[in-house]
């Protein structure tokens, strides 16, 4: 199968297992791993293709952890490399309704410190399509400059990227920043993917055509912007003007949003990977959203091959796996 790419900075999340009951008096937890790009490697992995992670975790117990975990889901961590540095983590509150509250342990991480020179020419061998988001460029100086310049190796190549803002205020030093960074970041890709609250923070509007539009304007590589919608679906734009709406898949119970965004990139990608039509590759992105949506794990919901045609036919879904 094709091969995917992705760079990013994993995490092992220690999940509460106290539900409703406050981070601060929480007293039992489930570790596990995660970290958006990770969560998306995992996610096309278990569709059935070939997946490197590139990154770097501490030599302490959770990046052995992390490494371990990730080989054993059969994803290329040849270039998940090692430091004295920590590795992230982060805690996770288990809520009843709504989103959990999370804390975030990862300032001067193995990640944050992982240099340009550190990543093997190796690893672009093959590459078909590279998943990006706008987490790991958050994380220091060093991430940015390591970023910008995979980024620029992936383009010399001709490889498919695709672009998540995936935004978390709290890594940048200001709103003002975020917004000039990403959106500068984004223009280096093909394919988009912001969602619409993040195109009201990134750009001023909630109006999806509005959204696709400021990117599909700003670069002349960007060739088609997919706006999230959430429970709605999703709304695409190519460069042509050419456009569409795919409605979302209803579910019935939310148990957690984390991880939605990344089974919506997983969908896509996958689908993509498998030279399937945009409009079927954005159904497969919104089936594995509303999967995400209705288990705990930040990626627990990402489906096997018979796990989506079983959705699909739940959903009376006639279209292409």
């Amino acid at each position: 199968m094709a091969k995917f790419l992705t760079l990013g900075e994993p995490l092992v999340v220690l999940a509460s297992q106290d539900v409703d009951v406050p981070l601060d008096f929480a007293a039992h937890f489930t570790k596990f791993i995660a970290g958006a790009e990770l969560n998306v490697a995992l996610g096309i992995r278990r569709l059935g293709h070939e997946a490197t992670y590139v990154s770097k975790v501490g030599t302490d117990s959770f990046g052995r952890f992390i490494i371990e975990n990730a080989r054993s889901a059969g994803i290329d961590v040849a270039d998940l490399t090692s430091s004295s540095d920590l590795t992230g983590f982060y805690l996770k509150q288990k809520v009843s309704t709504g989103d959990p509250a999370v804390a975030y342990f990862r300032k001067n991480s193995a990640a944050s410190n992982l240099s340009a020179a550190e990543i093997s020419d190796a690893v672009f061998e093959g590459t078909v399509l590279a998943h990006l988001t706008g987490i790991f460029p958050a994380l220091s100086k060093t991430a940015l400059e390591t970023f910008k310049i995979f980024n620029q190796k992936l383009n010399e190549r001709r490889i498919l990227t695709v672009f998540d803002p995936n935004l978390r205020p709290a890594l940048w030093n200001s709103p003002e920043e975020m917004v000039r960074t990403v959106n500068a970041l984004a223009q280096n890709s093909q394919i988009i993917l912001p969602g619409i609250n993040e195109g009201e923070m990134l750009m001023g509007s909630r109006h999806p055509e509005a959204i696709a539009d400021f990117y599909l304007n700003q670069s002349e590589l960007t060739q088609t912007v997919i706006v999230k919608l959430g429970s709605e679906g999703a709304f695409v734009k190519q460069k042509s003007g050419a456009h569409f709406t795919v409605e979302g898949f209803k579910v019935t119970e939310v148990v957690d949003t984390v991880g939605a965004g990344d089974g919506f990139a997983v969908g896509l990608e996958s689908a993509l990977l498998e030279q399937k039509p945009l409009e079927i590759a954005v159904h497969r992105a919104c089936a594995i959203g509303a999967l995400a949506v209705q288990t705990a794990g930040d990626n627990d919901g990402y489906p096997t091959r018979a796990g989506l045609a079983a959705f699909y036919q739940k959903y009376n879904y006639k279209g292409d796996l």
